[in-house]
């Protein structure tokens, strides 16, 4: 076992922190695992397709940090650090519009969100987690409680692992 379970084991958590630890713990190991192949791969490698016919591994990459960039309002973090990504990775298929960042540049843009965002998870507290995100307004969140911050981090990490899992076909 590593020292990061021993520790855990060691120390007494209630289920409310137990929740926001494990959403976590799923968030940081997706976006790691993801990272590596990343870094596994030559920025000429990101031109694959993951199939033929299908998005390219940089559009995959362009589109995931567009979508987790969309967290930091949808979060109340903060403002979006890179908003001209919509028009490329998310309103528009892969190929209809010219990649606006070179492979290096997109990469620092997806590691400068997603280490930004792990940092504010790191800070939440149960409470925070089980905040209502800023699309849903108070009258819905009373109807429903689990239009939370908990239920984003879950949705984005679940889409991450589904573009990972693309991205691994590109092999």
């Amino acid at each position: 076992m590593n020292d990061h379970n021993t520790a855990r084991k060691q120390v007494k958590v209630t289920n409310e922190e137990l929740f926001g630890m494990t959403a976590l713990d799923s968030w940081k190991l997706v976006i790691g695992r993801f990272e590596k192949h990343l870094d596994m791969l030559a920025d000429e490698e990101l031109q694959k397709q993951v199939a033929p016919g299908k998005n390219r591994l940089f559009y995959l990459v362009g589109h995931l940090t567009a979508v987790h960039d969309r967290m930091f309002p949808l979060l109340g973090l903060g403002k979006r650090l890179y908003p001209g990504l919509d028009t490329p990775y998310i309103t528009n298929p892969d190929g209809a519009v010219s990649d606006p960042f070179s492979a290096s540049d997109l990469r620092k843009a997806w590691t400068e969100v997603n280490r930004k965002l792990t940092a504010a998870f790191e800070r939440f507290t149960p409470e925070d987690w089980l905040q209502k995100h800023t699309a849903v307004s108070d009258e819905e969140f009373a109807k429903d409680p689990t239009r939370n911050r908990l239920a984003v981090v879950m949705s984005r990490t679940n889409h991450a692992s589904y573009h990972f899992g693309q991205a691994m076909l590109a092999k």
